[in-house]
């Protein structure tokens, strides 16, 4: 299973993109190894320990050509260059962040800069098709009043999207997931859902994209 979750910040994705592994796990037996979420900055949450604040400082202070540089090795590098059969992987954000929030909060990427962030989307996303063409995008979204509403109520450390902001990148990550190469869409609303609504939401929609090992995990787990 190779799946992209996208949205806003604040919409849910990191928190559904635990769900999901626990859901696998409990369903199908197996779980993720890794989750891939390295592309809301200055915390690209490496794998092992946190990075620490002094790690973090040191990063925000790179310049914006010096991160545009480390960030296009990092996306390259989470897109597959070879047959990914049987192979399964759960990121967020990766290129559709990047092309959002690159020349939005960043000071890269923008129309005709080095390291254009929609023309390097285009070519992951080329690659994705080549190599990874099970891949499912799962837009989350929420409307703009509960996005602003738990930006109030649980504000993140590192805080990158301004409300002011909020339904104009809503409908950047709208559009992203409208216009992508990647055939296999889904849409998730965390608005009024719980967390177990949610995964209930994407276990039913992620059904006819199994293979037929995973739908056979999920049947025996249901028959339990």
């Amino acid at each position: 299973m190779r799946l992209i979750l996208i949205g806003c910040e604040y919409s849910g994705t990191t928190t559904l993109a635990n769900a999901i592994n626990e859901w696998t796990k409990e369903t199908m037996g197996k779980e993720f190894t890794l989750i891939h979420d390295h592309f809301k900055l200055p915390d690209t949450k490496p794998h092992g320990p946190e990075l620490t604040e002094t790690e973090i400082a040191q990063f925000a202070a790179l310049s914006p050509r010096m991160t545009e540089v480390i960030q296009r090795h990092n996306l390259y590098y989470h897109t597959p260059a070879e047959s990914s059969s049987g192979e399964d992987f759960l990121g967020i954000g990766i290129h559709i962040d990047e092309a959002i929030y690159g020349p939005l909060y960043y000071g890269y990427g923008g129309p005709g800069d080095m390291g254009d962030r929609q023309m390097i989307a285009k070519n992951l996303e080329h690659r994705i098709l080549k190599f990874a063409p099970e891949t499912v995008l799962i837009l989350v979204k929420a409307s703009p009043e509960v996005i602003a509403k738990r930006m109030k109520e649980n504000p993140h450390k590192y805080p990158l999207v301004p409300e002011k902001d909020i339904a104009d990148v809503l409908q950047r990550f709208e559009e992203a997931h409208q216009n992508s190469l990647i055939r296999v869409k889904i849409t998730l609303d965390t608005s009024t859902a719980t967390g177990d609504e949610t995964v209930a939401d994407f276990a039913e929609k992620i059904q006819p994209y199994l293979t037929e090992s995973e739908l056979m995990r999920l049947l025996l787990s249901q028959g339990k």
